[in-house]
């Protein structure tokens, strides 16, 4: 029988789909820029205070946090196996009675046990242990990666909505203009009473906006206060005040690294990794449950004395014993089957995870480009509109144009304004988006727990290191 003792322990499955060698929307050379903390690279304060804000006080991250502290707890019990349990027993008595002793009787003793890992039933629990706690560990960088450009975006859209109701205001403020000129031709006998009635629509239709940006708006800092863990109220004040400040300008990123070196960095593929890992450690935990068990356990005590001879008299016992499972009615192989289906969706989970990254990269980069060439010809528009504003409102007062001429001018210029606004919020939003795909927003030197050090998610990759892992 201990010929036939040999470690149980699983060889991790890696994944079959190919990993491309270089991206198809992205140039060649390799960026330079350390993607750590990208929010400063928005040049925003505020949002940079809230994201920062948002790390420490978020209250998903906390609950992340204390998920860690459970699985680091569950380690510490797996590696507790490998050593003997022991225990002691007390106790006293007092006879009563004519025929009873007299005095107190005192009595000792203890008794320990310890179960032999021969088939690696312990050590796989331990390694399925360090799975999970890997695991926990890249859940939350993984959730503070999106945690952190939720805030990011959600900061961009509440600049631009502040600048669009901006906007909105400046408009309502010249179309009250256009009403009062309208009005004041209409009594000269100028024009008909058509301009008043146009201006009065026109100026209707923009101070309708006004409200819904404000709902918006409100919305929006609401949603950043409980990201950030705040009440609502200061994020709001924070973005509504008279002058708000534009939407920011990112720098423009080119050029990647191989997509298994943006893999590796990614929170979400290495949790998805460890997963697998831990999934096929319990396959061999399963396993060794239909393997000969064998434990050594003693106990030794005292009879009753007194206390200053109770040590007297010792007596203990030593026993080794080896148990094997006969028949149980296919329980235990049902458990090994559900181990490996379980780690056949993990296999599954992670190549799915691996191919939702690469999605992620390609069309964030996608994004980005076409972003930055819908501000380039926003700006354009606004920029004509503004001239052709110029030149209505101009022969519109020296009579030599109507009135449809002048709000017409004046509606493509803010319909022209609007865009730019969001197509710079695009772009912004482009920038967080490809920034996170590139497995930016999370440090791991930043984080005081062991992870395991996983190799890159490709076909080719060093798969003893998962195996020495998994053992």
């Amino acid at each position: 029988m201990l010929a036939g003792c040999a470690t149980t322990a699983v060889e991790v499955a890696q994944p079959t789909l190919p990993v491309p060698a270089d991206w198809a929307q992205t140039d060649v050379p390799p960026i330079s820029t350390d993607l750590t903390r990208y929010w400063t690279l928005l040049g925003d304060p505020l949002l940079t205070r809230y994201v920062e804000q948002a790390i420490v006080q978020n209250r998903d991250l906390a609950v992340s946090a204390a998920r860690i502290d459970q699985a680091r707890a569950s380690l510490v019990q797996a590696r507790a196996g490998y050593l003997p349990s022991v225990g002691a027993t007390g106790g006293l008595n007092r006879d009563v009675g004519s025929r009873g002793r007299d005095g107190v009787q005192f009595q000792v003793g203890a008794d320990a046990q310890w179960e032999l890992d021969l088939f690696g039933q312990i050590s796989g629990g331990v390694a399925a242990a360090r799975g999970d706690l890997a695991a926990s560990g890249y859940s939350l960088a993984d959730l503070q990666r999106l945690i952190v450009g939720q805030v990011a975006i959600a900061t961009i859209n509440g600049r631009a909505t502040a600048e669009q109701l901006a906007i909105a205001r400046s408009t309502l403020a010249f179309q009250e203009d256009n009403l009062q000129i309208a009005r004041w031709r209409n009594q000269a006998g100028l024009v008909s009473s058509l301009d008043v009635e146009q201006a009065r629509a026109q100026r209707a239709q923009t101070a309708a906006t006004i409200p819904a940006l404000e709902s918006s708006l409100a919305s929006t800092a609401n949603a950043i206060s409980t990201l950030i863990g705040e009440a609502p109220g200061p994020v709001l004040e924070a973005l509504a005040f008279d002058a708000p400040a534009p939407v920011p300008e990112p720098p423009l990123l080119a050029g990647f690294e191989a997509p298994a070196e943006v893999l590796f960095r990614r929170p979400d593929v290495r949790a998805a990794e460890a997963n697998l890992v831990a999934s096929s450690a319990r396959i061999g935990v399963a396993r060794a449950q239909l393997l000969p068990l064998a434990r050594l356990s003693g106990s030794f005590g005292t009879g009753q004395a007194g206390l200053g001879s109770v040590f007297d008299f010792l007596a203990g016992n030593l026993f080794a014993g080896v148990t094997q499972l006969i028949f149980d009615g296919g329980r235990t192989a049902a458990q090994v089957d559900s181990a490996e289906a379980a780690a056949q969706g993990a296999l599954a989970q992670w190549e799915q995870t691996i191919l939702g990254a690469l999605e992620d990269v390609e069309s964030a980069a996608v994004d980005q480009r076409t972003a930055a060439t819908r501000v380039e010809l926003n700006e354009e528009g606004v920029d004509a509109a503004a001239n052709s504003v110029l030149l209505a409102r101009s022969s519109y007062e020296a009579g030599l144009t109507d009135f449809r001429n002048l709000l017409t001018s004046e509606n493509q210029l803010l319909s022209a304004r609007n865009s730019l606004v969001a197509a710079r919020a695009d772009r912004a939003t482009a920038f967080v988006r490809l920034t996170q795909a590139l497995g930016g927003g999370w440090d791991l030197a930043a984080y005081d727990y062991p992870l395991p050090a996983f190799g890159r998610p490709t076909p080719a990759r060093d798969a003893d290191s998962l195996d020495r892992t998994a053992q």
